[in-house]
């Protein structure tokens, strides 16, 4: 069918999954007409092929909507890319790091509760050994933000495929 799914089954299983990841494999299994072991044994192969890296919550709405939001640009010395981005990925305030082209090297987008904690992690980002130089902005509002409204859209449109009781 695609490279990531072997056939239909695979597919509807998986958009179930999206929508309740928790959701017992018996229940699951009801749904897709199928038995309880075929949904446990592809599940399985889906997580060891990579088709399923985890499991998540889907939020309908932005939850960190009081959090001081900040997007910050570093410019990194040559070389040092790998360790400063594994760096980042271990400050959980750190929500998204994209690397750019121009006179900076990563884009990121963090969130604070304060001012003060926000400050405090700036600060920490700027000590990573290979950041040669930031420049940060403070979000005042968000005018809108598509990804939680189309996240909820993709799951209620795969529930429809799928014909959820």
């Amino acid at each position: 069918m695609t490279k990531w799914f072997k056939n239909e089954l695979d597919r509807k299983l998986v958009a179930l999954l999206q929508v309740n990841a928790r959701d017992s494999t018996s229940n699951l299994a009801k749904k897709l007409g199928v038995a309880r072991s075929t949904v446990h044994e592809r599940i399985q192969r889906l997580e060891q092929t990579g088709v399923i890296t985890g499991y998540s919550a889907v939020l309908s709405k932005n939850p960190t909507e009081g959090n001081v939001q900040a997007m910050v640009m570093l410019a990194v010395e040559q070389k040092r890319g790998k360790q400063v981005v594994a760096r980042l990925n271990s400050f959980p305030a750190v929500k998204v790091c994209l690397a750019i082209n121009g006179s900076y090297d990563y884009f990121l987008s963090v969130e604070q509760p304060t001012l003060e904690e926000l400050d405090e992690l700036l600060d920490s980002i700027g000590d990573i050994p290979g950041v040669e130089r930031s420049t940060s902005s403070i979000v005042l509002s968000r005018k809108f933000d598509r990804r939680y409204k189309e996240v909820l859209e993709m799951v209620k449109t795969q529930m429809n495929e799928i014909g959820d009781p």
